[in-house]
């Protein structure tokens, strides 16, 4: 298995020393496969897609106003 060196910085590499008994390296592993897992559903999911990138970033406009709207109507009921 290839190996891989992470720059962190100090104030977390402290508090991982702190917590020795952490398998860290298992914990940074998992997230990666996590990434990039989605990663790989992200792109099944958009590979035959015809959107530009322009309508991407109307239909996510859209969708942070509705939720906006959403949590304002929470909010204030």
């Amino acid at each position: 298995m290839p190996n891989m060196t992470l720059a962190i910085p100090k104030e977390l590499h402290k508090l991982m020393k702190e917590h020795s008994e952490i398998r860290w390296s298992e914990i940074a592993r998992r997230a990666m496969w996590e990434q990039a897992r989605k990663l790989e559903l992200l792109e099944a999911l958009t590979e035959k897609s015809e959107l530009t990138e322009k309508d991407v970033k109307e239909i996510g406009r859209k969708i942070k106003m509705g939720l906006r709207k959403r949590v304002i109507h929470e909010i204030s009921s």
